[in-house]
Parts: C-alpha cells; structure tokens; sequence
C-alpha cells in the first residue's frame, strides 16, 4: 500500500483518511546550532496512507489565491523564491526554505486544530491549511516578520478540504524558523492563531505546543552523562552499560514521547563544526525517529493502516539547500535554490519517488598484503 501514488489510492482509502489520521501520523521536528554558529534544521513526514510528494522550487512573481470553502481567499504575490515540498499535485509548499533562510513546516494537528469560520468580511484574507506556510515562506524573511503578520490579523486560516487529503480539511500546526536560530509555533485553535515562541525548535503533533513545553518537567532529570558506581553496605553496584542517564526516556511512538526524545537528543547533541556536518547530525538524530511499517498501525472499516516514515528532511538556511531522503530510497538528495533563477517564469519540481540502490562492492576487494598479517599467525 505504501507504494501507491495518488491515482492508486482507492476511494475506500481516501473516504477514511482524515479518521485514519487522527491516530496515524506521526511527524517529529529539531533544530541544532553548530560550533560556527550555523542554524539547521529538519523533520520527518510520517502517514498512514502514502502522501504523494515533489520537491518544487517557486520562484519570485508567482501569483497565488488562498483557496477557502467559500471561493477564492486572499491574493498574494511572491516576494521570496522558495524550495520545499509539495504534495497530491497542489504547488504549495507545505515545507520548505527561502531565499532569506526563513523556513516553515506543517505538523499534523488532530483533534486539536481549529480553523476559522470564512464570512464575507475576512474571505479576502483566507488561506487553506496548505496556503498557510506557503504564504510564510514566500511573503517573509524573519520570524518576527511572520509573528507581526499572524498577530495583526493579516490572516485567517479556512477549514478547506484538500485533493488527497481526505473529507475534510487536514488539520495542521506549523513550524517557523529563521537563520538567527529565532523559531516559533503557530497553531489554528478556535478559530484564532495562537503564536508560541518555540526556543528549542522543536514540534510533534497533538496535543497543544504550551502542553508538550510543560510535559517536559517530567523529565528534568535525564542526563547525557553515565551513572556513577552506587556502594550499598559495602557492595559496589556499577551499571551494567552505557546509557543509565536517559534512564526513563520515553521510547514510544506517541507525540508527546517523540517531543521529549526530539528535546533531548537535540539539547544534548555535540554541536558540529559547520552547517554541512550539521545536516549530516540533523539526519543522524532523526534516524532515531524512524517509523517502520507494522509498529504503529490502526485498523479502520476492516483495513490496516500503518504509519510509517515516508521522508526525513533537513534544512540549511545559510546556504539555501533543502535535503531529503525517503522510505524507499535512504539516499541523500539536495536541492540548492541559489542554482535557479528566482526570476523565472514557472515552477519547477520532481516526484520524490525513487528506489534505493545497491551498490556491489565485491569486485573492488583487494587482497590483503600477507606480510601485513604475519603477525597474527
């Protein structure tokens, strides 16, 4: 199933989605800073059914309309060009980075997201659940820009139903992030937008980021450093191995179990000596996030649907370059937006779809120099 493409997704499969989602998906955000003061950042995409996605490039000029239940929502023009992903066909970025190193991301948000209602008085300002960061990462080049935009009023987000998403509108929460390493979480709760500033960079899914940030006290006491050796009445007891500080890591699948993992391996990561080496890091910790198929599933009008990682992501915004890897294909993919012309015409973009190759090392053994190994003998 996880192979199917939007023209492969049954009706049967497409009817559930959005009640499948509410249990099935799972995606996990970090930021890390390294020793020269580079900002990066990245995020899995888990779901239950597959998403079909591309990597897309918009350059500057593009006109978008925000698309609401009533018609066309608010009107806006492209001020900075922009990488990220799109998915089912629709040219919005639901994950990306500008041209200003401003990035943002959507979380899915279930159960907890609550979109405005559109009336013929803030229609002209209304934006889908995937117009949203689209609208972020090609109007803004700072997370204050963003935060006075959003708490203005300058938008209202429209419970739209998507193509490929399901019945009804998918319910997101999103991420912000600029190079200065500033971040925020804006979350569509009762009709309004609620804005939090996020200082760790870091966002699962429900329920509300003031929860997951309070959640976290549970688990002051987890420590990167081993337990020392305990003497009781004389008798030494020493730690069986390496470990015993994170004793107590919730090791689950659920939002709030990925948000306290995501908080501590990010806090307590060695930060790298550059922004290259940082996504290299970024991807080695959410590898520790990675959902195989089977572990987490739900069964929905008789049919398993299992969540699992079907792309990692990180984000350079010194340098412009968005990376990703996907279920299928473990290998590491780059698109550099400062490769396009940002005044071009039309956006460009391509399936993330691959297959993982194998490489055949066998030929390229050398024998060994046998005096090298006398020593042994």
């Amino acid at each position: 199933m996880r192979r199917i493409g939007t023209a492969g997704l049954t009706i049967a499969a497409a009817a559930v989605l959005a009640l499948v989602a509410q249990q099935v998906s799972a995606c996990t955000g970090i930021m890390l800073k390294t020793k020269d003061g580079a900002i990066v950042h990245g995020r899995t995409l888990e779901f239950g059914v597959p998403v079909d996605t591309s990597v897309a490039v918009i350059p500057r000029g593009q006109v978008f309309t925000g698309q609401t239940p009533q018609g066309d929502g608010l009107k806006y023009t492209v001020k900075y060009g922009a990488t990220g992903i799109v998915a089912f066909g629709n040219p919005r970025l639901l994950d990306g980075v500008n041209e200003a190193g401003l990035a943002a991301g959507s979380f899915y948000f279930p159960t907890f997201a609550g979109y405005a209602t559109v009336t013929p008085e803030n229609q002209g300002k209304a934006l889908s659940p995937a117009d949203f960061p689209n609208w972020v990462l090609t109007q803004f080049g700072s997370v204050d820009e963003v935060r006075k935009a959003v708490e203005s009023g300058s938008v209202v987000i429209a419970p739209t139903v998507l193509e490929g998403w399901g019945p009804v509108a998918p319910p997101f929460h999103y991420v912000v992030y600029d190079k200065t390493g500033a971040s925020l979480v804006i979350e569509p709760v009762g009709g309004k937008l609620v804005v939090h500033d996020n200082p760790l960079g870091v966002l699962t899914n429900s329920p509300s980021f003031d929860w997951h940030m309070t959640n976290l006290r549970n688990y002051i006491a987890l420590n990167p450093r081993d337990v020392p050796p305990v003497k009781i009445d004389g008798q030494t007891f020493k730690a069986l191995g390496q470990g015993t500080g994170m004793l107590g890591l919730p090791g689950d699948f659920s939002p709030p179990s990925r948000f306290v993992r995501a908080a501590v391996f990010s806090a307590t990561a060695i930060p790298a000596d550059n922004a290259d080496k940082g996504v290299d890091q970024v991807f080695h910790i959410l590898n520790n996030f990675d959902i195989p198929i089977g572990v987490s599933r739900e069964v929905t009008a008789g049919a398993v649907y299992s969540d699992y990682t079907q792309m990692t992501v990180a984000r350079d915004p010194q340098s412009q370059r968005y990376y990703y890897k996907t279920y299928d294909d473990q290998t590491i993919r780059m698109v550099d937006l400062k490769a396009f012309d940002l005044n071009a015409k039309t956006i460009r973009q391509i399936s993330t779809r691959s297959e993982q190759p194998v490489v055949d090392m066998s030929a390229k053994l050398k024998p060994v120099n046998e005096a090298a190994t006398s020593g042994s003998r």
